[in-house]
């Protein structure tokens, strides 16, 4: 028997429904707001999957919780996704697809802990997949119970990527085209809350170029699907209300959108490194974050607004490395760093910056962090499930800015909340790099900085840890001109502050 952390008692009151809608690899994002709804307490009684989101679905019907299957989006090796046809196949004129699902099978599936026996013999819930059966044009649900390892590849070839999967009598493949969220069925099932987690861009720019394109394709029939879904909730609230309800509703259906407010990056800045794992959890958790902060019990309205969303824009990742001694015990940095035989704590932080010309423009220049913690009294390697990130900071001081970093996670069932903050001052003596490379730290006790302090220490970069982190810098969302347009404005940004904040001095 297997059970699903997210699992609600079957009595409990409303009746809730998770739906895992697709996005292709980019649904790693779920697993962050998966870890943001967990902490929130909610519970559901139904949960759904339709293409991509469907890997999120297997891996919390296999037993694993939101946090364990964070860390295995983190460690997956993205290039297993690709997995190409035998040589012959493609000297044909008519190629099945671009690729086979060797890699899905062998590689996917295994590394992201989805176990077959597991996720059918997990009870205390209902939970469905979407799949198209091509032979019959329809959308064809399948119980969890019933799913094989062809089904959930079926569910996931894409039109072109993947070939058609045989099954019984009929093809399958990926519902997109249909439903990329099954609304209704949770709704069939007597749901009265539903909360899906949507993957796929609706902005309205149109960009050029085929593959693009092709993502409208998707944007289009997901969306569109979505809002006739709606339609039909309307018109069932308005019977539940007149006090009619064939489905078992004692109030009307309400809905809680969680998305991103930018089109998130699309799966090629994904596979090639451009954005990492770690940011798009990162993303997800803090989407689910803000919506859980302003939802109201009404939810959100039925109408094709609730999944508008920013167009997506070159944005900037860069990973960095800060070390140094950190003591338990103190609250001061500078004593804690001084104590003798004071352990290292390493923060290994990866920021994210999702639109980089909204960055340099706002004052405060507020980007994601995420990344792990070496600290041996706590442990090494600890993950952390979000993060804060500053540049240049402004201060109640006129002559002082601060470059600020944090990082929220949990050991040992505690939580902690790491705070660190570089100071740039105009004070005597050119003290440029010791300015941007120290790392005033203090750990607090709880989920955020209001926390108790237990311990205090001052981390650094190195020369060659700056070395490193110029060569990780990537940026998504853009052409290969756009790229180094966007490094150059960066560089320029990061260079003119820090001119801007000694030029008294160097005058």
């Amino acid at each position: 028997m297997t059970r699903c952390v997210l699992a609600a008692a079957a009595d409990a009151s409303p009746r809730r429904a998770l739906l895992l809608a697709g996005g292709g690899m980019r649904v790693a994002w779920q697993a962050g707001a998966l870890i943001a709804l967990e902490e929130a307490g909610l519970r559901f009684q139904h949960f759904d999957g339709a293409s991509g989101g469907t890997f999120n679905l297997s891996m919390l019907l296999s037993g694993l919780t939101p946090q364990e299957m964070a860390q295995r989006w983190r460690a997956l090796d993205l290039k297993a996704f690709v997995s190409l046809l035998p040589f012959e196949d493609y000297l044909r004129t008519d190629w099945p697809a671009l690729g086979d699902a060797d890699g899905l099978r062998q590689k996917i599936f295994p590394a992201l802990g989805i176990d077959f026996a597991a996720l059918r013999a997990c009870e205390g819930l209902s939970a469905t997949y979407n799949l198209c059966n091509f032979t019959r044009k329809t959308l064809e649900v399948v119980e969890h119970t019933q799913l094989d390892a062809d089904l959930h590849v079926a569910a996931v070839s894409l039109a072109g990527f993947l070939p058609s999967v045989p099954h019984g009598q009929c093809l399958y493949t990926d519902a997109v085209w249909i439903k990329d969220t099954n609304l209704w069925e949770a709704v069939k099932r007597g749901c009265e809350e539903l909360w899906p987690l949507w993957c796929i861009g609706n902005s309205p720019a149109y960009h050029d170029g085929l593959f693009h394109q092709y993502v409208h394709m998707i944007e289009m029939s997901a969306n569109g699907a979505l809002f006739e879904e709606l339609d039909r909730i309307r018109e069932l609230n308005a019977r539940i209300e007149a006090g009619d309800s064939p489905y078992g509703q004692r109030q009307p259906v309400r809905l809680h959108v969680i998305k991103s407010p930018q089109a998130l990056p699309l799966d090629p800045d994904f596979y090639l490194g451009r954005v990492r794992p770690e940011s798009l959890i990162a993303l997800g958790y803090q989407a689910a974050r803000t919506y859980l902060e302003a939802r109201t019990d009404q939810g959100l309205p039925l109408t094709p607004e609730i999944t508008t969303m920013t167009d997506s824009a070159p944005g900037l990742g860069f990973r960095e490395t800060m070390s140094g001694p950190f003591t338990l015990g103190v609250t001061d940095p500078k004593i804690g760093a001084s104590t003798p035989d004071a352990p290292t704590l390493a923060m290994h932080a990866a920021v994210y910056i999702p639109d980089l010309a909204h960055f340099l423009q706002d004052p405060a220049h507020p980007g994601g962090l995420s990344g792990t913690i070496d600290f041996a009294p706590l442990g090494m390697g600890i993950q952390a499930h979000h993060g804060v990130f500053k540049l240049f900071s402004p201060t109640e001081a006129p002559d002082t800015n601060y470059m600020l970093y944090e990082l929220a996670f949990e050991q040992g069932g505690q939580a902690y909340y790491l705070a660190g903050h570089k100071v740039v001052r105009q004070d005597p003596g050119f003290d440029l790099w010791t300015d941007t490379t120290t790392l005033y730290t203090q750990l607090h006790k709880g989920a955020d900085d209001q926390g108790e302090v237990i311990g205090a220490g001052v981390l650094s970069l190195g020369a060659l840890d700056l070395i490193k982190l110029l060569g990780t810098m990537e940026v998504p969302n853009a052409s290969a001109a756009q790229r180094l347009e966007a490094l150059a404005s960066f560089g320029k940004f990061f260079l003119g502050e820090l001119w801007e904040t000694y030029a008294k001095h160097v005058r």
